[in-house]
């Protein structure tokens, strides 16, 4: 089993529950940022438990949604078998090796997953090879500050808590990323979304000893970081940023 699915498996009922991910402001800017009209054929990538398709599915004709993790498509498909939502077909797969045709989607989302991509130019590239011609691909992943000390600052935290986190990437460099693939990219929205330190690290069942080190360089950050992050102690905590990115394929 893969580190992913290693992390993800047992945590695929909180991320199911976790008020950002079913909810979050972010989605209604996917769906709006993907241009669907009610005849797209959609696919989310690495969809966990499944609230970015579902919040596609009422304006698409179908959504293909993949993940690696076999828990988190099962709770994805409970999740929309409880909503009586019939037009989401669920799939295991590799988002670096996608088991679809070239050209053959209208739209493709990926929220909130890419900064867990081995090699995430490689899923750009298969993302661009499954679009359309004219085909959008919106991505809403956390990005890190344009500023270095910033940068590593929040990829640590991450990495500590998450050992299946490869970077989290600035907005300036998903742009090139795209733009080098090919892609017209634009980003469309951001936000900050404030975390709950215990609650976060409860999720992915980080162990106490990475804990007790993630909330040492929170409360020892200087005041730039405490600043940039909105580190806050008791209830400890910081905020992250968010940022919606909106690639088109040219015609």
């Amino acid at each position: 089993m893969s580190s992913v699915q290693d992390q993800f498996g047992p945590s695929a009922h909180a991320y199911a529950t976790f008020s950002y991910h079913a909810s979050g402001p972010d989605l209604p800017v996917i769906v709006d940022a993907a241009g669907l009209t009610g005849v797209e054929l959609v696919l989310d990538v690495a969809t966990g438990a499944g609230h970015t398709a579902l919040a596609c599915a009422p304006r698409a004709a179908r959504v293909v949604a993949i993940d690696l993790t076999p828990a988190m498509l099962e709770t994805a498909a409970d999740l929309a078998a409880s909503r009586r939502v019939g037009n989401i077909a669920f799939r295991e797969a590799d988002a670096a090796q996608l088991p679809f045709d070239d050209g053959c989607f209208d739209a493709v989302t990926c929220r909130v997953a890419a900064h867990h991509f081995a090699d995430v130019r490689r899923v750009v590239d298969e993302v661009r090879r499954v679009l359309r011609p004219g085909g959008r691909f919106v991505v809403a992943d956390t990005v890190a500050p344009e500023d270095a000390a910033a940068d590593t600052f929040l990829n640590a935290i991450e990495l500590l808590r998450d050992p299946s986190h490869v970077r989290d990437y600035r907005g300036s460099e998903w742009l090139r990323m795209l733009r080098g693939a090919g892609f017209e990219a634009e980003m469309v929205y951001r936000m900050v979304l404030a975390l709950d330190g215990a609650d976060w690290v409860a999720r992915q069942r980080t162990p106490p000893e990475k804990v007790a080190v993630i909330r040492r360089l929170l409360a020892e950050a200087p005041a730039p970081i405490r600043a940039a992050f909105e580190i806050r102690d008791e209830p400890w905590g910081f905020s992250q940023p968010i940022a919606v990115i909106r690639a088109v394929k040219p015609a």
